[in-house]
C-alpha cells in the first residue's frame, strides 16, 4: 500500500482518537485553566493538522464526508461511553444537557478539522488564482503580439497586392502601347503600299 493510501486512512483514525480523547478532559466545557487550556490547544492543533492532511490526500469532497462520518461516529460512541460510565465522567444525572456538552466537545474539535481543510483549500485556490492570473497576462501579451503580427501581415499583403496591381497595370499599358505602335506601323505600311501600287499603275499606263 502506498504512503498516500496509508496516510489517507490513518488521518481519519487519528482524528477520531483525538476527538474521543477530549471526553476525558474536565467535564466543564468552558473551564479553561492553565493546564486545561494547554491540553485543549494541543488537541485543537492535532485536529487542525489532521484536517489539513486529510484534504491533501483525500480532497475536499471526500475529506468532508470522512470528517462528518468520523464526527458522527465519535459523538455517538462518546454518548454511549459517558452514559455507561457516568460515574467516571462525574455525570451522575444522565440528562440531555450533559450529553450535549460532551457532544459539543466533539463538534468543536471536528470543526477545527474542517477549518484545517478549509485553510488548505483557500491556499490552493489562491495559488491557482495566481497561476491563472499569470496565464491571463501571458495570453494578453500573446494576443497583443498576435494583433501586431496580424496588422503587419495585413500591411504586407496590401503592399504586395498594390505591387501586383501596379505591375499588371504597367504590363497592360505596355501591351496597349505596343498594339497602338503595331497598328500605326501597319497603317503606314498599307499607305506606302497603296502609293507604290498607284505609281506602278501610272507607269504602266504611260
Amino acid at each position: 500500500m502506498s504512503k498516500k493510501n496509508i496516510l489517507g486512512f490513518l488521518m481519519p483514525v487519528m482524528l477520531a482518537v483525538v476527538i474521543f480523547a477530549s471526553n476525558f478532559l474536565n467535564t466543564t466545557l468552558f473551564n479553561f485553566g492553565d493546564l486545561n487550556f494547554s491540553v485543549w490547544f494541543v488537541l485543537s492543533v492535532l485536529c487542525f493538522v489532521c484536517g489539513w492532511t486529510i484534504d491533501q490526500y483525500l480532497g475536499w469532497e471526500l475529506g468532508c464526508k470522512v470528517i462528518f462520518s468520523v464526527l458522527i461516529a465519535t459523538t455517538l460512541i462518546s454518548i454511549l461511553v459517558v452514559s455507561f460510565f457516568n460515574s467516571y465522567f462525574n455525570v451522575y444525572n444522565i440528562i440531555a444537557e450533559n450529553l450535549i456538552l460532551f457532544s459539543l466537545r466533539n463538534i468543536a474539535l471536528g470543526s477545527i478539522g474542517l477549518f484545517g481543510m478549509a485553510v488548505v483549500e483557500v491556499i490552493n485556490l489562491r495559488r491557482q488564482m495566481a497561476v491563472n492570473e499569470e496565464k491571463i497576462k501571458t495570453l494578453e501579451i500573446l494576443n497583443v503580439n498576435s494583433k501586431k503580427e496580424a496588422e503587419l501581415a495585413l500591411k504586407e499583403a496590401k503592399l504586395t497586392a498594390e505591387k501586383i496591381i501596379f505591375e499588371a497595370e504597367a504590363k497592360a499599358k505596355n501591351t496597349i502601347l505596343k498594339k497602338e505602335r503595331i497598328e500605326n506601323e501597319l497603317k503606314e505600311f498599307i499607305l506606302i503600299e497603296r502609293d507604290l501600287i498607284k505609281k506602278y499603275e501610272e507607269k504602266e499606263n504611260i
